[in-house]
């Protein structure tokens, strides 16, 4: 039996403008759509086709405001068997060593885990830190950027996949893992899945319920800060070349003119 834990984050929707608090910099997370992450879909995939292959129990982990409940149900909605969400106004602006701090705090609440899942990175703060933290923090073996993942007995065996080409390593349980995009199509939950998501268990707990300190999190106690910020400007209209016979040339010149040839 495989006890795994997945890591999953509710982000704004790519197809909404992402805004910053004026004020202080972090994310707007009210202006926009909130999702469950494509990336922690594609874990959370990979977590139930382990536990379809044998026996085994996920759980899925979330650190966030209230309207996280959101992408958790989604997760649970696709297979999930319960959930732990970790809500608390102290958490505004952590940073990720914060954050994993959290996070380490809140796995440690799950009896006998085998296998942490998380994605390589997130699709609205992109640090990919997270999973390397937190194998430092529970001193875990990590296999990052995995593109092929397969428990035998006590051990997991992945196949990394880099810039540099293709990796193919083995680690014992327990283990943190972080997969990519190419790791596998997540499914759709079906329409019993969502029902039966309704009923499934989600803990919650603040950070004094994990034992952790205010003083160790927030914008505050982050260990950077974004001191100033300006928004995107505005699309402009294009260049527009009237061909007299001579269109191809003036395409050529405009490329060169912006260095792309």
């Amino acid at each position: 039996m495989t006890n795994i834990v997945v890591l999953v984050k509710q982000v704004p929707d790519t197809y909404s403008e992402r805004k910053l608090n004026g004020s202080d910099h972090t994310l707007d997370r009210e202006s926009a759509d909130a999702v469950l992450d494509e990336i922690n879909e594609k874990a959370v995939e990979e977590a139930l086709k382990i536990k379809e292959a044998g026996e085994g129990e996920v759980t899925v982990i979330s650190v966030g405001p209230d309207r996280a409940t959101d992408a958790i149900r989604k997760a649970l909605s696709m297979g999930a068997d319960k959930a732990i969400h970790v809500s608390d106004e102290a958490l505004h602006g952590s940073d990720a060593i914060a954050t994993a701090k959290v996070l380490a705090a809140a796995i440690g609440k799950v009896e006998g885990f085998d296998l942490v899942i998380a994605g390589n990175e997130s699709s609205d703060g992109r640090g990919g830190a997270i999973p390397a933290i937190l194998a430092e923090l529970l001193g875990l073996p990590q296999v990052t950027y995995v593109r092929e993942l397969t428990v035998d007995g006590s051990t997991i065996k992945a196949t990394r996949e880099t810039e540099d080409g293709l990796t193919h390593l083995e680690a014992s349980l327990p283990a943190i893992v972080s997969v990519g995009e190419k790791i596998n199509e997540p499914r759709y939950p079906s329409f019993k899945g969502i029902m039966a998501a309704k009923k499934k268990p989600v803990e919650t707990f603040t950070i004094a319920d994990l034992g952790i300190d205010a003083g160790e999190v927030g914008l505050g106690n982050a260990w950077s800060t974004v001191t100033e910020a300006s928004p995107k400007p505005p699309r402009t209209a294009g260049e527009k070349v009237e061909d007299e016979g001579d269109g191809g040339t003036k395409v050529a010149e405009y490329l060169v003119g912006q260095k792309l040839i």
